[in-house]
């Protein structure tokens, strides 16, 4: 982890999580256009969370819900806790909606009668127990998991439970806490909500785009059999456009958000711009190029790494861009000490030269530019020479004074070839951090361009990686495109299980066509990517050919 002295923003504690329990209640929608359909209400006006919304029916778990267990019925796979969450969905789902998940002894389930004789505002259990009635928990099955948004004043830890709606019953709100029962598919609800007319919270917003890919109740119930829920997280929200914005784990800008505002603050815009560098840490700046493109998504990020009391190394100055390099040297304060280039393209190394030459024409020493040479089979526009050849695992090191004590950077280098023969991360040791140049990117994967790309290299680079991961506790990347990865070790296992998985498909489209063309390999292997990147693809594809050519007995 970064050190807290190295963080932009004061530690604040997020306020503590209330259990909870929701659940979604299914049905298959009859007539056209038919699919599935969820039961949605809306809260009061007046709530103190989410006043307003269409929502789930769900609230507080409470501590009488977990001392009945002995009224409901169980799947031998649910845990106490499932059941007690079930237990406590079911309550809340007849408190505020009038439908009852219960069934006598016979099998059937509770009927209008039944639900006529309780009272919503009595201890439920007891009521079902004295007109015979079990609640029917086995019937409800985990879905998801949401804890909520550490910028919260208000959160709850709570399990989003699904249940197919009993037959023969009819939602009443209690015009209390809910109002307006109806059924909705969830595609129109999201469509009503883009529309500004079906208001909704992020979590349910997230839940119903998930749900949208089933076709029918059984197939949601079947998707849980084992008990696990489909997703689990705890959201976090920066700025976009001047508006607030939430995204979940698997989101892109989410490793971003965890790093800059660790305990929540909606303080952190990801607005992609190069007019100036953003702020990551104390001693860790991004200045984005402008010339974003298919190859390079948003543009090449350029890194300062230290401080006005150490210097900066700039880990690659980018393009020969002199607005940009002119804002990179500003950034630093004209102090730049070092320059590092993770490999030779055209979009990472030609500006070190004029970055140095800036900085000398300051009356500065010039900044040694440092990295490895680009490989004889390098294309012509990757031509590099550095002043000096890093060695791997090296240590570049930037130390100062300041008021606080002695500080300290320092990069480790770790040569990564696979992407490029001359290919190399940094891992600045004291926060855990990885610069990962173009070895792991944030939205896509990177090429691999044979000969002077090679994919058995670039595969062992990966577990190089996830080794050093491991040893520091690295839980952010950096790379050269895109927002800052978090959860690294799950990234990198991802992306390796992500090009294992390619290179399978590269295998059958060979033995299919053993006579194919590349162009014939392309189409098979890489069907599920627009024809308008194949040109590119085919360069990976080149790769893994290569790479299974050589593995072959």
């Amino acid at each position: 982890m970064p050190r807290t002295t190295q963080q932009l923003h004061p530690h604040r504690e997020p306020v503590a999580t209330r259990p909870a329990a929701t659940v979604l209640l299914l049905r298959d929608a009859q007539g056209e256009p038919g699919g599935l359909e969820v039961l949605m209400t809306r809260r009061s006006a007046t709530a103190s969370f989410a006043p307003g919304a269409y929502v789930f029916p769900g609230g507080g778990i409470d501590a009488l819900d977990a001392q009945v267990h002995a009224a409901a019925d169980r799947r031998p796979t649910q845990s106490d806790q499932h059941l007690t969450q079930a237990i406590a969905a079911i309550r809340e789902s007849f408190e505020e909606l009038g439908i009852l998940l219960a069934r006598h002894a016979d099998g059937r389930m509770a009927d209008a009668r039944d639900i006529a004789a309780i009272d919503r505002q009595q201890p439920l259990a007891a009521q079902c127990g004295a007109r015979g009635l079990r609640l029917a928990a086995d019937s409800v099955y985990l879905l998801a998991h949401w804890t909520a948004d550490r910028d919260l004043p208000r959160r709850f830890d709570v399990p989003f439970l699904v249940a197919r709606m009993p037959e023969g019953q009819e939602p009443v709100a209690d015009e209390t806490e809910q109002f307006e029962p109806v059924w909705v598919r969830p595609a129109d609800a999201l469509a009503r909500h883009a529309a500004g007319q079906f208001f909704m919270i992020f979590p349910t917003i997230r839940t119903l785009q998930r749900l949208a890919l089933f076709a029918s109740a059984q197939a949601v119930l079947d998707a849980l059999a084992d008990e696990k829920p489909l997703w689990v997280s705890c959201p976090r929200a920066g700025t976009l456009a001047g508006q607030e914005a939430r995204y979940m784990e698997g989101d892109a800008p989410f490793g971003e958000l965890a790093l800059v505002c660790p305990d929540g603050q909606i303080v952190h815009a990801l607005d992609w711009q190069t007019d100036r560098p953003v702020p990551l840490l104390r001693n860790v700046q991004r200045l984005t190029a402008p010339n974003p493109g298919v190859m390079t998504g948003p543009g090449t990020n350029s890194y300062l790494v230290g401080d006005p009391a150490t210097g900066y190394i700039a880990i690659d100055p980018g393009p020969a861009d002199a607005e940009h390099l002119d804002r990179l040297w500003r950034a630093a304060g004209g102090d730049i000490r070092t320059i590092v280039c993770t490999h030779s393209h055209p979009d990472h190394s030609p500006g070190a030269a004029p970055l140095q030459a800036m900085c000398t024409r300051a009356g500065r020493s010039a900044p040694p530019i440092l990295g490895l040479p680009s490989a004889p089979t390098a294309r012509a526009a990757s031509a590099f020479t550095p002043d000096r050849l890093l060695q791997n695992n090296e240590l570049l090191t930037l130390e100062g004074q300041a008021p606080e004590g002695k500080i300290t950077h320092t990069l480790q280098v770790i040569h990564t070839p696979g992407h490029a023969a001359n290919h190399l991360c940094l891992l600045l040791v004291e926060d855990a951090l990885l610069f990962s140049g173009d070895h792991i990117l944030n939205g896509s994967t990177t090429v691999v361009d044979p000969p002077d790309g090679n994919m058995a290299d670039y595969l062992d680079s990966l577990d190089k990686l996830d080794a050093v991961c491991a040893a520091h506790g690295v839980e952010f990347i950096l790379p050269a495109h895109g927002y800052v990865l978090g959860d690294a070790r799950g990234a990198i296992a991802r992306l390796k299980a992500h090009r294992l998985a390619r290179e399978a498909k590269v295998l059958a489209a060979m033995q299919a066509l053993p006579q194919g063309s590349v162009d014939d390999w392309v189409q098979h292997a890489y069907g599920d990517v627009p024809p308008r990147m194949w040109p590119v693809a085919q360069r990976s594809l080149l790769a893994h050919v290569e790479r299974i050519r050589m593995l072959a007995p």
